[in-house]
């Protein structure tokens, strides 16, 4: 399907939508109007036409209007909704500060997030390699790839603990425990 819009047509329904706080894109069902060719890379960088977009504002204000339905993603406004492509998660956790509250993640993109119950940290591993992906939710349904050095001081500070009957390796943060990988497993 081709599609009539603009990235310049997005930007200009986002400000728009946007002028206080976060636009509610889960409560907008306009028309799904195509693909763009736009890419959230893993590492975090947006592209458009295969170029990188440049304007750190403008990356900002595609992600406030960034929805997931199922597994696919979509640039969403009241009158518009189009496809992207997510390599991986829209956005990376590039740090957190430890708060009496708990962990503070600061994503690329500027959003901020306390682990908890609302904001869980999950460690998916790759089969072959059990190279470790964590994630923490960000915002609906949206989550956030922590960077690696991130992760290491995450390991840092984590520790051992009881979950669903085994003894675990994970982190707490506002009264929760997310395990990242069984204790026994430990090297």
């Amino acid at each position: 399907m081709d599609v009539t819009v603009s990235a310049d047509d997005l930007a200009k329904s986002a400000r728009a939508a946007g002028k206080k706080g976060l636009p509610p894109v889960d409560k907008w069902d306009p028309p799904f109007c195509g693909d763009l060719d736009m890419r959230i890379a893993r590492d975090g960088t947006w592209f458009y036409l295969g170029t990188p977009i440049g304007r750190p504002a403008l990356v900002r204000l595609f992600s406030t209007i960034l929805r997931k339905d199922g597994e696919d993603y979509f640039l969403v406004t009241p009158v518009e909704k189009v496809g992207i492509t997510v390599d991986d998660a829209p956005f990376v956790a590039v740090d957190f500060d430890e708060t009496d509250e708990g962990l503070v993640f600061t994503t690329n993109v500027g959003d901020t997030a306390l682990a908890g119950p609302d904001h869980p940290i999950r460690v998916e591993r790759d089969p072959e390699t059990g190279e470790p992906s964590p994630y923490i939710l960000i915002r609906r349904n949206l989550e956030a790839l922590i960077d690696r050095k991130s992760f290491y001081r995450l390991v840092d500070i984590g520790e051992t603990n009881e979950h669903e009957g085994a003894d675990w390796f994970g982190l707490w943060s506002a009264g929760v425990f997310f395990p990242v990988i069984p204790a026994a497993e430990l090297p």
